[in-house]
């Protein structure tokens, strides 16, 4: 086993074997230059969302956090394939994530908190990032998150 393996095992934390299928035409993941962007992934469970609708209305913030905690799972299975292993990853550079929200909902940065606060169990110090929490009206297939990563890997 890898020393991520151990962690995420440590963590109770299984990354999908391979990420969601792509619902466009696009990759779940390039590479350049040394470093991965992950398209954006959803908070996908075993190829289903677990909930749909807006942050503030349908989903409750702390649900939202949890969303947002599977989507950068989902993210990392993205990760995995395109450099064959999360133990190459030396950063997380950005996470951007996108919060479907009701017109009253404010509180996207304590939502986001969800995949910043899983790559830090994951990263450690390398998964300190700089952050975008974006409040939008709506998101593929009524997901009430989206998150993309930019990570570095040797």
């Amino acid at each position: 086993m890898s020393h991520i393996s151990d962690r995420l095992e440590a963590l109770g934390i299984v990354v999908p074997q391979q990420p969601a299928q792509p619902a466009g035409v696009y990759v779940p993941a390039a590479v350049s230059r040394g470093a991965v962007y992950t398209a954006g992934q959803l908070p996908f469970v075993n190829g289903t969302l677990p909930m749909t609708g807006k942050v503030g209305a349908e989903v409750g913030e702390q649900d939202a956090h949890t969303l947002a905690r599977t989507a950068a799972i989902n993210a990392l299975a993205a990760v995995e394939e395109a450099i064959g292993s999360l133990d190459r990853v030396t950063r997380v550079v950005k996470v951007v994530g996108f919060v479907a929200s009701d017109p009253a909902f404010f509180g996207q940065p304590a939502v986001l908190n969800g995949a910043s606060q899983l790559l830090g169990e994951v990263f450690g110090d390398a998964g300190v990032h700089a952050r975008s929490a974006v409040g939008v009206a709506v998101l593929p297939l009524n997901s009430p998150i989206e998150v993309e990563l930019i990570v570095e890997f040797e």
